[in-house]
């Protein structure tokens, strides 16, 4: 059951093989073996989890279940979720109990999901390797010694463990593709304001957005049909008509024009990484597929635009919590001395400081033209990039991340370093793409590889196809960690 694609599990359910109280019991005794070591959960709750169940397997009883009715699913400690400690992976929410639910987590309550508690991150999304969780970091259950990548790591940590069956992420600049990649995971960030930021607790703004994480690109496309959806209450939620996205899973894939951008392949990336994303391009020409050679000129600049505009949303979302909503009592910052001074008081962590330092910094008055205006400027430039280049082809690909997972501690005092971790993901969060990962291989030390996938807007049905298509040539993905 351990292995099971969501499809299976929710056939079993159907079929009477087991009930959902049994399915979330094995989960719950995975993660109290395994989570110690791994510390991929802050929160795990199994009263409210088997009470869930019990209702699922009502619904399922009456003939009222759904594809995800009964299925647990790990939910990132960034969405607000009713009656749960909701801490952002922070010492700031460490006793905060959320009054309300999140958007996204209703959704998964609607169609019946059982939560089965919250993954443990990278303090308010804000890193690239899980280590600045105010819970300490997460393990890379494929080698104990690595990161599981961040911010969403302990999401993906969870799924390759086997501890649920899925969960939830989010992307600001590459949380949900490169976890997924260093964890050996599918994992999926849709086109900006496809699925509702209401009580996912604000990183960035213009480039937050919620995906999902599993272990095939069939069962993402199940959590996506859960999850997209137009909201009200999110100023940046697109309306649009509703979509099955498991809907073009099975075609086939003779034409499809796979653009190859230079700037994927050249200095930095690894050669086993290399050697793993030139393998699976190979294997989707046998596909039918055609490769076109593409340009990207700007993404070079994508890195030092991001690092401004992504620390300046930060600055400003977190210097206006909501007290009523969050939880906490908001404090006026002034100038930066005094809001250093305010955040050392309010407990954040290193890496979250250093945001704030800079995004006050390239916000303040004389800066602000010469930082900010410019890398917005830059950030138009990198999805004009994107419009040219999505005339040559359907489909982007290239590497999700430049090297296999590195060890803990290796970049903790290089933040740059750190930062270009996500130099190939991070260009898609500024231009408000899809962007998926899937695995392709095997690299040093056998650990995984991923494929970045990148999407003209609103193409998530085709990207899903590509990638189960390639997933049902090879077992990349059904391959576990030895815990």
């Amino acid at each position: 059951m351990i292995n099971a694609s969501l499809k299976e599990l929710s056939a079993a359910l159907t079929g009477g093989q087991l009930s959902s109280v049994e399915l979330t019991r094995l989960f719950l005794e995975r993660i109290g073996k395994l989570n110690p070591a791994l510390n991929a959960f802050i929160t795990v709750d199994a009263e409210q989890s088997l009470a869930m169940a019990r209702v699922a397997d009502a619904r399922i009883a009456k003939g009222e279940g759904g594809p995800l009715t009964g299925i647990p699913v790990a939910h990132k400690d960034i969405f607000c979720t009713e009656g749960w400690l909701t801490t952002c992976g922070s010492k700031m929410l460490s006793n905060f109990v959320s009054p309300y639910d999140a958007t996204v987590i209703e959704h998964f309550k609607t169609a019946g999901a059982v939560t089965l508690g919250k993954t443990n991150m990278d303090e308010f999304a804000m890193g690239s390797s899980n280590e600045t969780s105010f819970y300490g970091p997460v393990k890379n259950p494929w080698h104990p010694a690595a990161v599981p990548g961040g911010s969403s790591g302990g999401s993906a940590a969870a799924v390759a463990a086997r501890l649920a069956p899925a969960a939830t992420g989010t992307d600001t600049g590459g949380s949900i593709r490169q976890p997924a990649a260093l964890c050996g995971l599918t994992g999926l960030k849709p086109t900006y304001g496809l699925v509702s930021r209401y009580g996912m607790i604000a990183f960035a703004s213009s480039l937050d957005q919620a995906g999902p994480m599993a272990k095939s690109a069939e069962d993402c496309a199940l959590l996506l049909n859960v999850m997209a959806g137009f909201d009200a209450r999110d100023s940046t939620s697109l309306a649009r008509p509703a979509e099955d996205y498991a809907r073009d899973l099975a075609q086939p894939l003779a034409g499809l024009r796979i653009g190859l951008p230079k700037e994927f392949f050249a200095e930095g990336l690894s050669s086993d990484v290399a050697r793993a994303v030139d393998a699976a391009i190979a294997e989707y020409r046998k596909l039918g597929a055609v490769t076109v050679d593409v340009s990207l000129p700007n993404m070079r600049l994508a890195v030092p635009a991001y690092y401004v505009i992504a620390p300046a949303e930060a600055s400003s979302n977190l210097s206006r919590f909501d007290g009523a909503r969050y939880g906490w009592r908001a404090p006026q910052y002034g100038d930066l001395a005094d809001m250093y001074c305010q955040s050392r008081a309010q407990g954040f962590g290193a890496e979250v400081k250093r945001r704030i330092l800079i995004g006050t910094y390239v916000l303040s008055h004389g800066y602000y033209d010469a930082y900010y205006l410019q890398a917005q400027r830059i950030r138009r430039l990198i999805a004009q990039d994107f419009v040219a280049a999505f005339r040559e082809c359907d489909l982007i690909m290239g590497p999700t991340t430049p090297t296999v997972a590195f060890d803990l501690g290796d970049k903790a005092g290089d933040p740059v370093q750190m930062y270009l971790s996500d130099i190939y993901t991070i260009a898609v969060n500024l231009a408000g793409l899809p962007g998926l990962s899937l695995p392709c291989g095997a690299g040093a030390k056998g650990l995984p590889v991923g494929l970045q996938i990148i999407g003209n807007y609103f193409s998530e049905a085709r990207m899903l196809n590509a990638a189960h298509r390639y997933q049902q040539t090879t077992d990349w993905h059904r391959r576990s960690p030895t815990l």
